[in-house]
């Protein structure tokens, strides 16, 4: 029993010490934070746009942005048989929500004919298997006033537009989720 538990913890110091940490301020205000243990990398940041969804910029939109840097955030954690990113970016435009919606509506079609509208945000999935099923509206809850989703892909691997206005312009943000396990695929 004595030699088991020194075991595990000779493996527990060891996992610690393999640990590093790394912090990055760009000169834009930009932070990353990346940490690596022996098992798994996790990378944070704020430095990331449209590109980094997938999706277009619209044109004349800017970020929206606050002092502590909410409404950005690049979030990756992997290792060599499963990965999540997370990319989520919010931005502010004087046209109408409708103009946004349309021009979003036709840029998600380059991931699938099927751009789904959904006033009451999506479904969430419980099963981890997802890759065969689709991603669905949420029929529960209120809609926001004025706020719509519109959503292509599966469950592990999708595209989000949320647009609501934002007094006499719009408010949208754009969302890139890619879940992988059980292949060594990268992200």
């Amino acid at each position: 029993m004595k030699s088991k538990l020194a075991i595990i913890l000779i493996a527990a110091l060891a996992a610690l010490t393999a640990c590093s940490v790394s912090e990055q301020k760009g000169t834009d205000g930009n932070k990353k934070v990346e940490v690596k243990v022996p098992f798994a990398n996790i990378k944070v940041g704020t430095d990331t746009d449209a590109r980094d969804t997938g999706l277009s910029s619209y044109p004349g939109a800017q970020p929206k942005t606050d002092e502590n840097d909410k409404h950005r955030a690049n979030v990756q954690i992997g290792g060599e048989n499963f990965g999540v990113k997370v990319v989520a970016v919010t931005f502010v435009s004087d046209d109408p929500p409708q103009k946004v919606i349309d021009f979003y509506r036709k840029d998600l079609k380059k991931f699938g004919d099927k751009v789904l509208e959904c006033p009451k945000g999506l479904t969430e999935s419980h099963s981890s298997h997802d890759d065969d099923k689709e991603i669905r509206c949420s029929d529960s809850g209120h809609a926001e006033d004025g706020k719509l989703d519109l959503a292509v892909g599966i469950p592990s691997r999708q595209h989000v537009v949320s647009v609501k206005p934002n007094g006499k312009g719009t408010e949208f943000s754009l969302v890139y989720v890619n879940v992988k396990g059980g292949d060594k695929e990268t992200m």
